[in-house]
């Protein structure tokens, strides 16, 4: 089941710019933590089920305690004092924004896993170009790139095979990888300037009096405003809740 089906891609930045913006407002556990719910139970309903979100996240889910860990140190010290040394100070106010950081980091991080799954560039590339008005240049030389994306692992995993094939391939792990490496650049960049004077041979780098044609409309309908209403009212109860139970605490007072 994906409800984000048929959405436009477009509709995806504009619901993570809803949904997280708001909770960079305030520093504490509650508004997080209702937004990170709300991500959590969602993300199935999305297309991303919960084994592939810890896949995808644990990048997210490593820097969350590495971002945690120095507010706990050397946060604003508030409260009775459970470690004093040098610099470094774990209080009650340490702490209590210790954990906020932690769980808005993952509040902040899992939705564009969760908004970013399976976005074709092709539809992202004309939504940025007819919807958001992007210079059409950059938007077509991204695209382009990002087609390349599946090529560069192929490259690279035909790269492992032949090396492996010549009995080259356990020569020490470090020249290994620089030598994967090397012949990757060389590889990237040959590709890049055949596409480049192909893409100028039929035309991209021109752009007509009347305006640039597109083979494919790209509109919003009443679909992606719903899922940027919903993102919207979720991180909005979030900061509600929060200030119901009396933990917002404003960014710039912390």
């Amino acid at each position: 089941m994906n409800l984000l089906e048929g959405i436009n891609p477009v509709t995806r930045i504009l619901a993570l710019i809803l949904l997280t913006t708001p909770l960079l407002l305030s520093v504490d556990v509650v508004s997080a933590s209702v937004a990170l719910a709300f991500t959590v139970l969602v993300a199935p309903l999305c297309g991303v089920s919960w084994s592939r979100l810890l896949r995808r996240g644990w990048p997210i889910m490593l820097a969350a305690p590495l971002a945690a860990i120095p507010m706990a140190l050397y946060g604003r010290p508030e409260g009775q004092v459970y470690l004093e040394f040098l610099f470094a100070h774990v209080t009650d106010n340490s702490l209590q924004l210790a954990a906020a950081i932690f769980v808005r980091v993952l509040a902040v991080g899992l939705p564009v896993i969760v908004l970013s799954a399976d976005v074709d560039p092709t539809d992202l590339g004309d939504g940025l170009a007819q919807v958001l008005r992007l210079p059409e240049r950059f938007v077509l030389g991204a695209v382009a790139a990002a087609r390349l994306v599946s090529l560069f692992q192929d490259d690279l995993a035909s790269m492992r095979r032949a090396r492996r094939s010549r009995g080259i391939a356990d020569q020490g792990r470090i020249r290994h990888l620089l030598t994967l490496a090397f012949g990757l650049l060389v590889l990237s960049l040959r590709r890049g300037s055949k596409l480049a004077t192909a893409m100028e041979a039929r035309g991209f780098n021109r752009v007509a009096e009347h305006g640039r044609t597109w083979a494919r409309e790209s509109t919003l309908s009443l679909r992606d405003w719903v899922v940027m209403s919903v993102c919207l009212s979720a991180s909005t109860a979030a900061i509600v809740v929060a200030v119901a139970v009396g933990s917002f605490r404003f960014l710039g007072v912390v």
